[in-house]
């Protein structure tokens, strides 16, 4: 199907770029999210009328968004979940969680403008991206911690999924268990 772009939509096009998408993709986000009209002549005359007004507020928008990505950028922001000893999540760490989180932070975002490369699934710093505008993307890290002490811990550079070990004292055992003459027989064969 040939809609017309009526704003940037990542690798598909520009805003007035006339382009062939799936049906389904254009039936089922495109046009239902206002991001795209039919290319029909009645709707290139249409948007030929108003492209400077929605050039002029996608400007708008995009300061805006550039505005908000200035106090964003590099924000740190912390999760607590649920997790065994080796540092594996309970569950996973979601797009709607992170949005959740971001929003209590004072920035409002939506779940649908959190990208994130695979789901997160352990205990750490995770990178996340949020997508302001479709110009304008900020990464953000996504501290994910059992408790607000091990957030901190981690925060530090310290990593607390190292279980510690407990050093034994060599010595002490080996005298205690060994005794003289006593060496292991060989092949049932007594000492």
């Amino acid at each position: 199907m040939q809609v017309i772009l009526l704003q940037r939509v990542g690798r598909i096009g520009q805003m007035g770029d006339v382009v062939n998408v799936k049906d389904g993709f254009a039936r089922n986000f495109l046009l239902p999210q206002k991001k795209a009209l039919r290319a029909t002549k009645d709707n290139l005359a249409k948007f030929e009328g108003q492209r400077a007004q929605l050039e002029a507020n996608n400007l708008e928008l995009k300061k805006e968004a550039e505005a908000v990505a200035a106090k964003l950028d590099g924000q740190t922001f912390v999760t607590i979940r649920s997790a065994g000893d080796t540092g594996q999540l309970y569950g996973s760490v979601s797009p709607r969680d992170i949005s959740e989180v971001v929003t209590a932070g004072g920035f409002t975002v939506d779940r649908n403008q959190v990208v994130i490369d695979k789901p997160i699934k352990t205990l750490g710093l995770h990178g996340a991206k949020i997508q302001l505008h479709p110009e304008v993307l900020v990464a953000v890290s996504v501290n994910v911690a059992r408790s607000q002490e091990e957030a901190d811990r981690q925060a530090r550079g310290e990593n607390v999924t190292v279980i510690k070990e407990e050093k034994l004292d060599i010595e002490t055992y080996s005298e205690d268990m060994f005794e003289e003459g006593s060496a292991p027989a060989d092949d049932g064969e007594e000492a």
